[in-house]
């Protein structure tokens, strides 16, 4: 199985234009035969919460349609970031894509205590079982909690994808952390994360895949846009930058 992280710079609150690079990635993705693509949290509004209210919506957003048709076309997992909305509470949730079959929302279960007063907490943990894999989705803040990674070695999971805005600030605790959890729960782990501002933040970039013992084998750097796939059988690494 070959999986994609993406890292993007966000447009603030433009969700058509984020859609638009979000394509250019997921096409890139394709060429090089990925069997899934994710992006980091909230990509298609930028981390934002002070405009979650007015952004949120749902996975039947007909401005998502194309990613849906993509998936479908071309045999691929997609895992988007966007504020969404179920009568008066709005979550930071993952739309995930698959082919032919219903759109999935994951939504944040454990949430950085400033978001509280915005956000509602998800109560819908997930694990996605893809080919000869099983895929726990975290959404930023949920990997400083150990019951999030727990749940998913008790579901088996091989692999731990992290979607996450991690600042210049915040970025060395958050590349530990990760690789702690990838040695001790002994799953392949990776990090999509942002460049450029987001949020008020100055965005950290490294985008990264740990091996199952704990070793960062792959990462970006702190500036470009870019993937980085990882194939699990081959052990391959392949990037694919603006630069």
């Amino acid at each position: 199985m070959r999986i994609a992280i993406a890292q993007i710079e966000a447009i603030k609150g433009d969700i058509e234009k984020n859609i638009e690079n979000h394509f250019k990635w997921i096409k890139q993705a394709i060429q090089n035969k990925a069997d899934m693509v994710v992006f980091p949290e909230l990509s298609l509004s930028g981390y934002e919460p002070d405009l979650a209210e007015s952004l949120a919506t749902n996975q039947d957003d007909t401005r998502l349609d194309e990613m849906q048709s993509l998936s479908d076309k071309n045999r691929i997992t997609i895992g988007v970031g966007l504020p969404t909305r179920k009568e008066k509470d709005i979550f930071v949730s993952m739309i995930i894509f698959q082919p032919y079959k219903e759109r999935i929302t994951y939504s944040k279960q454990y949430l950085y205590p400033p978001e509280k007063s915005i956000f509602t907490a998800g109560k819908n943990p997930l694990v996605l079982n893809i080919e000869t894999e099983v895929i726990s989705p975290a959404i930023c803040y949920e990997t400083s909690n150990k019951a999030h990674c727990e749940y998913a070695s008790q579901h088996n999971a091989t692999i731990y994808i992290a979607s996450v805005l991690s600042s210049i600030g915040g970025i060395d605790t958050e590349l530990k952390k990760l690789a702690d959890i990838a040695k001790n729960k002994n799953m392949l782990t990776f990090m999509a994360n942002y460049v450029g501002k987001s949020g008020g933040y100055e965005c950290a970039g490294k985008s990264s895949v740990w091996n199952e013992k704990g070793e960062l084998i792959g990462q970006l750097g702190d500036k470009e846009e870019g993937l980085i796939i990882f194939d699990t059988k081959s052990k391959e690494i392949i990037t694919a930058t603006n630069t």
